[in-house]
Formats: C-alpha cells, structure tokens, sequence
C-alpha cells in the first residue's frame, strides 16, 4: 500500500527543491541586453526581435513628421 502524509510531504518538499534548482535568477538582465533596436528620434529601445511592421508602427505613431528611416536607419536596404 502506498505511503502517509510523511511519506507525501517528503515528496512534497522534493519537488519543490527540484523547482528551485532550476530557477537560477531574473530573466531581466538578458532582457535589456536584447533591447538592441533604438528610435534615433526619441531614443526607446526594442527588443532585437522587433519587426519592421512595429517600427514602422512606432515611428508613424510617435513621430508623425519623420519618416521611418530617421527613426530606424537600419531598416534601409
């Protein structure tokens, strides 16, 4: 037959360890050094997975009288 409440906190207390282990800290510093992406206008920083569709939505939205490649020159080609 299978094991008491000792048995089940003991297991409890395992688990929680093993979550613990794996959590080794904040994801915010990997998260700021992937703000690669910067308006040259206003100077707010995107993350290095941000598409050209979001910069063209951002420079439209906050900087109506700047064209989208004074905000984000390296979207050139």
């Amino acid at each position: 037959m299978g094991g008491g409440n000792g048995q089940k906190s003991m297991m409890a207390r395992q688990k929680h360890m093993e979550k613990q282990k794996a959590v080794k800290g904040s994801q915010l510093d990997s998260n700021k050094k992937a703000m690669t992406i910067q308006c040259k206008v206003c100077m707010q920083t995107f993350m290095c997975t941000t598409t050209e569709v979001k910069c063209r939505e951002h420079a439209e939205a906050k900087h109506p009288k700047s064209d989208l490649y004074s905000c984000f020159p390296h979207l050139k080609k």
